[in-house]
Parts: C-alpha cells; structure tokens; sequence
C-alpha cells in the first residue's frame, strides 16, 4: 500500500509538472492561457516590480537549495528517498503556479516588432526554445528528472543503477540545452514589455548562478570526466569551442 501510495503521489507531481509546463508556454507567449505575462490588472512600476522579484525569488530558492546534495541529505531523513525528486517537483510546480497567478504586468513597450512575418518568427523561435528544453530532457532520463521513475522503481521492486556519465546528442554541442531552450524561449518575443524584460532578465541571470552550482555538483559527482567534457564543450553556445 505504500508503494502504491508513492507512486500515486508521484504520477501526481508529474501531471501537475506537466500542466505548468504547458501553461509556462502559455504565459510566456501571452497565448491561449487565461493569464498571460502581460495581462491582468497594471499597478504603479514600484510595487509590481518588488511583487514580481519576490516571486521570482521564491521559485529560485526552492529550486537551488532544495536541488542541492547537503539539503537532500539532510531531507530524505524525513521524506523517503522515492519520492524525493517528486516532492522536489510538486513544490516547483506549485511556485510556478503561484507565480502565474499572482505575477503583476508591467505593459510598457520596449521594443515591438510591428512587421507580421518577422513578428511570428520571433514567435516561432520562442516555441522552438521550449521545444528544445522538451528534447534536452529527453535526452537525458525525463522520467527520473522529474521523479517519475523513482516511484515506479519502488513499485515494482526495481533498483536504480549506479550514475554514469553520459553526452547524448545535444549535449555534444552545448553543455545545457535545457537552460539554451529558456533563454530562447524568453527573450525571442514579438512585443517585449517591460514586465516581461524583468521576467526574461531576472530568469537569464538565474539560469548562470543555477549552472554554477549544479556544475559544482556534477564535478563532485563524475570528477574529472565531467571536468575534460567541461573544456571541451561550450556551455550554452552551439558550436564554440572551449580551449584546453
């Protein structure tokens, strides 16, 4: 029963990453969800912007300390080890969503591009960022990444193999895809607010502290086989070559 349990608990964290993923599309592009990046009523610059960093700030905090090896050692002495990742997912999820819901737009124009064609490349593009964040997960193990797999391990019985480095196909060329395919995904907008600017920017400089501290965990785990894949692969830049 507990094992069923946890793996209700799992599948459950995954939809619900599933349906925020979805909607992150959504809000981004300012398409089809309810509440787009840009919607919803304006305030005065001053407290939207404190309003729109704190929840930012929120999710940062919960995805960097909660993904670190001292405080996993340190949780699983209260949560069992299989759904860890999934607990891990369910509370992102839930900052998200709380983000969402209570983002406050910011509508001043930066930059528009008023030419259709160009506009639904630029639009295009952004779709095509969150494409590649969907195959860099892939590519790697998704399931696990997002805690699905540890409960159907525990379900049935099964035990995870021992962590092997591995560099499948895009991981040849740019060392994290997935943080490539939110960059692309956020800034390759049509009509850039300021809102939205704030959005794109404060994510971007997330991304480059959340590399830093999950490259510190990967050489500590894979020691210098990841330390020569890190001279040799650029870490967000296709085709640019490290030196040695």
């Amino acid at each position: 029963m507990a094992r069923a349990l946890a793996f209700l608990y799992g599948l459950a964290a995954y939809l619900l990453f599933v349906a925020v993923f979805l909607y992150a599309i959504g809000f981004v592009s300012g398409l089809v969800v309810p509440k787009g990046i840009d919607d919803g009523a304006a305030l005065s610059i001053g407290p939207s912007v404190v309003v729109d960093i704190l929840l930012m700030a929120l999710f940062a905090v919960q995805h960097s300390v909660m993904a670190r090896q001292s405080f996993k050692a340190w949780w699983t002495r209260f949560v069992p080890k299989a759904v860890e990742r999934s607990t891990y997912v369910l509370l992102a999820s839930l900052a998200l969503a709380l983000l969402f819901w209570q983002w406050r737009p910011i509508p001043a124009v930066v930059w528009q591009v008023g030419d259709p064609q160009w506009a639904t490349v630029l639009l295009s593009l952004s779709f095509a960022g969150w494409v590649l964040v969907l195959l860099s997960t892939l590519m790697i193990n998704h399931f696990e990444l997002f805690g699905l797999q540890q409960v159907i391990f525990q379900l049935t019985g099964q035990r995870a193999g021992v962590p092997r480095f591995k560099v499948p196909l895009l991981y040849k060329f740019v060392r994290h895809p997935i943080y490539l395919g939110f960059i692309i995904a956020f800034w390759a907008a049509p009509v850039m607010t300021v809102g939205h600017l704030l959005f794109a920017a404060v994510t971007t400089a997330y991304i480059f502290i959340g590399i830093a501290l999950e490259e510190r965990d990967l050489v500590a785990l894979f020691g210098d086989e990841y330390r020569s894949y890190r001279r040799r692969v650029s870490m967000l830049l296709p085709f640019r070559r490290r030196r040695a």
